[in-house]
C-alpha cells in the first residue's frame, strides 16, 4: 500500500504542479494521523504487508517522525518504507533506521545543479545530494527515481547510470506521465522504455538484464563490475498490470486500485460516518476484487470530464 500523508510539496516540479502550486487541501480533508493509522492496522490485518509513505512530500507534514515510529509498531507489517525528494530528509536519516526503515526511494531527476533548478524551481539541489549521502553512510538502500522528460533531461540519462558504478544503489529511470496537475493536455511519450533502454544500451553494450523481483514493476539491468543497478519503469505503457499488487491512499482518504482510476472508495468518510470496521472492511474487499484489469481500462472508466491530470502530489505517485 502506498499512503499518501499530504498533498503539499516544497518543490515545484513542472511535470507534478504549476510553478504556484496547487489548491491545498485543508487539515479537516485531510486523514488525521490517528484515521491513518487505523486504517494501516487494518489493512495489514487483510493482508498487506508492506507500505510505503509518499506526499507530495511528506517531511513537510508536521509530526510525520512520530507517525512513522507508530507503524513501525504495527504487528505483521513486514516493510516500510518512503518515497521523498529528500530536501528535509538527511537529519532524519539516524532516527529512521533507528525505527528499522531499511529502503527508501529518493525522486532526483538530475545531476545538474542548474537542471535541478529548472526541472523543481527551487534551489535545493545540494540538500538533496547531502540526503543521498547519508542514506547511504546509514546502510539505507536507495532508489533513485528519474522522470524521463523528452527536452527536459534526456541527456542525464548515462550520468544516472554512471552513479551505478561507484554507488550501490538502483537509478530508475520512469517514463512521463499525465499527472501534471494544471490540466494541460499530455502530449504523449516520446521517451517509452523501449527508448531509454536503447540509450543506455548503446553506452553499454554489455548490460545484462536480471532476474526480476515477483510484482516488480520495473525492468532491472546490471553493468558487469558496477555496484548498483538499473531500473526501468514502463508507467504510462503500464506493461506491468498483469502482475500489480499495488493499491494507494491519497492525503483525503480515497482509496485508488490504480494510479489511473479515479477513486473508488473514500476510507475517512466511512470511517467519519461511524460505519463498522466489518463493513468497511467488506468494501475494501469488493474494490479489491473488481480492480480493473489494467491501467488503459481504468482510465477509460474515468468521468469523461475528469481525464488523468491530477497531480502526482494529490494520488501519491
Amino acid at each position: 500500500m502506498r499512503l499518501a500523508v499530504t498533498d503539499r510539496c516544497n518543490l515545484r516540479c513542472f511535470y507534478c504542479m504549476p510553478e504556484e502550486g496547487l489548491n491545498w487541501l485543508s487539515r479537516a480533508e485531510l486523514m488525521s494521523y490517528e484515521e491513518m493509522l487505523k486504517n494501516c492496522e487494518m489493512l495489514v490485518k487483510m493482508g498487506i504487508e508492506k507500505i510505503r509513505i509518499t506526499g507530495g512530500e511528506p517531511f513537510v507534514r508536521r509530526d510525520l517522525m512520530k507517525f512513522l515510529a507508530a507503524l513501525s509498531k504495527i504487528k505483521g507489517l513486514n516493510e516500510l518504507t518512503i518515497t521523498t525528494n529528500g530536501v528535509l530528509t538527511a537529519p532524519l536519516i539516524p532516527e529512521l533506521r533507528k525505527m528499522g526503515i531499511r529502503s527508501v526511494n529518493l525522486s532526483l531527476d538530475t545531476l545538474d545543479a542548474n537542471r535541478f533548478f529548472a526541472i523543481t524551481h527551487r534551489d535545493e539541489f545540494s540538500r538533496v545530494m547531502a540526503t543521498l549521502e547519508q542514506l547511504l553512510k546509514h546502510d539505507i538502500e536507495v532508489k533513485i527515481n528519474a522522470v524521463v522528460m523528452d527536452g527536459k533531461n534526456t541527456q542525464d540519462i548515462i550520468p544516472m547510470v554512471e552513479l551505478t558504478k561507484e554507488l550501490p544503489v538502483s537509478v530508475r529511470f520512469i517514463e512521463e506521465m499525465p499527472f501534471n496537475g494544471d490540466g494541460h493536455v499530455y502530449g504523449g511519450l516520446k521517451w517509452d522504455y523501449i527508448r531509454i533502454l536503447d540509450e543506455i544500451k548503446g553506452k553499454y553494450p554489455e548490460i545484462e538484464k536480471l532476474t526480476d523481483a515477483a510484482y516488480s514493476t520495473s525492468y532491472n539491468y546490471h553493468i558487469p563490475g558496477y555496484k548498483g543497478d538499473i531500473g526501468v519503469i514502463a508507467a504510462y505503457s503500464r506493461t506491468f498490470c498483469g502482475t500489480c499488487n499495488r493499491i494507494r491512499i491519497t492525503p483525503e482518504g480515497t482509496l485508488k486500485t490504480c494510479l489511473y482510476d479515479g477513486g473508488v472508495l473514500n476510507i475517512k468518510d466511512l470511517m467519519r460516518s461511524g460505519m463498522q470496521d466489518a463493513d468497511i472492511e467488506a468494501k475494501l474487499l469488493n474494490a479489491f476484487n473488481n480492480r480493473p484489469k489494467d491501467g488503459w481500462e481504468a482510465e477509460k472508466s474515468r468521468n469523461i470530464n475528469d481525464p488523468a491530470h491530477e497531480s502526482m502530489a494529490t494520488i501519491g505517485g
